[in-house]
């Protein structure tokens, strides 16, 4: 028995990839649940418009921080800065009553700035009272700086109900094509090296690139029919709403889906069996899952971890699909997400057709090497 628990142990050790994964999976987690698994939104950015902004302004507490004032607009420019993302909540001043606009489609967001409007109303029962005493004793021409009203009403604009299923099903509709691109197609050079199949690529006139492509179309090609399928039985069952472009979105979910396969393949280059690809591609998936925005909100994150979601392609995605369905944006409120997209796609598949040329030209590897060697030996 002695000598199979030494067996073991040793194999364990030769097996560099799973003695890592038994180790970096656990602190990963760790470091995601503790300090990134948090509902609690802690900032939530906030203009306000409307004659008393400046004044109104001042008196925000938190979790409103202030993206900007603007006494001259009204409530069609805080709905678009809604719509455009610059802010998520705005108050409206004016006409004796403050309105507040919520942004429903970020959903744990618009409940904690309903219960922090809540708690500023409550906090403001006597301020009618204070106020007249103010104007009392302040010279003549100084008792408009405390005319600010109260909020009396909230307005959640993209999804009144607070639906979890309306925030839910654009971004599921990424994780799907996360799993097919990277898990899926991960497994789909090993199987090949494997099999003894894979070496007649390099007696193929094929470039790399052919390789890379033919390796990633029938993923595609599935993935893509997977996608109509999720957002149309999504919007089906569930009455998730689609008030933008479905060009946009098409081209968003196209793109995205380009960056996952190219993730896989690259994986797939680097592992010698099924095995090492399933644990490199989990260890790419759980995180895209858990930072990406899709069930914990960026801004409740530590700035510590939450670099690591602006390096997910999911991120980029769970926010141009909530924001072509609930919130009709366009690409010009989108360019941000669509450049990281394509800029993480560049590197990506760079990554995968050097991985390939390798694996096709083994011969050109030796020949560096032994170059390399014999300039050593020189030396």
């Amino acid at each position: 028995m002695w000598a199979m628990v030494v067996k073991e142990f040793l194999q364990l050790r030769r097996d560099r990839r799973t003695l890592a994964m038994m180790i970096v999976l656990p602190l990963m987690l760790l470091i995601i649940f503790g300090y990134a698994a948090s509902f609690d939104v802690s900032r939530i950015p906030t203009v306000v418009v409307g004659p008393s902004a400046k004044a109104y302004a001042q008196r925000l507490e938190k979790p409103f921080a202030l993206a900007g004032a603007y006494p001259a607009q009204g409530l069609a420019a805080a709905r678009r800065d809604l719509r455009d993302g610059k802010a998520d909540v705005a108050f409206v001043t004016g006409g004796g009553a403050t309105r507040v606009l919520v942004n429903g489609a970020d959903l744990f967001t618009a409940r904690a700035a309903e219960t922090a409007v809540a708690r500023m109303a409550a906090a403001q029962v006597d301020l009618p009272r204070l106020q007249a005493q103010l104007r009392r004793l302040l010279p003549p021409g100084h008792g408009d700086l405390f005319h600010t009203p109260r909020p009396t009403k909230v307005d959640v604009l993209y999804n009144p109900g607070l639906k979890t299923a309306l925030v839910m099903v654009p971004g599921l509709a990424g994780v799907i094509l996360v799993f097919i691109g990277t898990l899926i197609a991960s497994l789909g050079v090993v199987r090949e090296r494997q099999a003894g199949t894979f070496e007649q690529l390099a007696v193929m006139p094929l470039s790399p690139w052919d390789v890379l492509i033919g390796k990633i179309a029938p993923y595609f090609l599935v993935a893509a029919v997977d996608l109509g399928l999720v957002l149309g039985v999504g919007m089906w069952l569930f009455d998730v709403p689609m008030h933008g472009s479905w060009a946009l979105l098409i081209l968003g979910a196209l793109l995205f889906l380009f960056v996952t396969l190219s993730i896989g393949v690259l994986i797939s280059s680097v592992s010698q069996n099924q095995g090492q690809a399933i644990q490199l591609a989990m260890l790419t998936v759980l995180p895209q899952i858990l930072l990406s925005g899709l069930i914990f909100p960026l801004s409740s994150m530590a700035v510590g971890v939450r670099w690591i979601a602006y390096v997910l392609p999911l991120t980029y995605f769970v926010e141009i699909s909530r924001g072509v369905m609930l919130q009709g944006q366009t690409v010009a409120d989108l360019w941000r997400p669509f450049v990281y997209l394509a800029a993480l796609g560049a590197v990506a598949v760079t990554f995968a057709t050097l991985r390939f040329y390798r694996l096709l030209n083994p011969a050109a590897g030796r020949d560096r090497h032994r170059t390399s060697a014999a300039g050593k030996v020189r030396a």
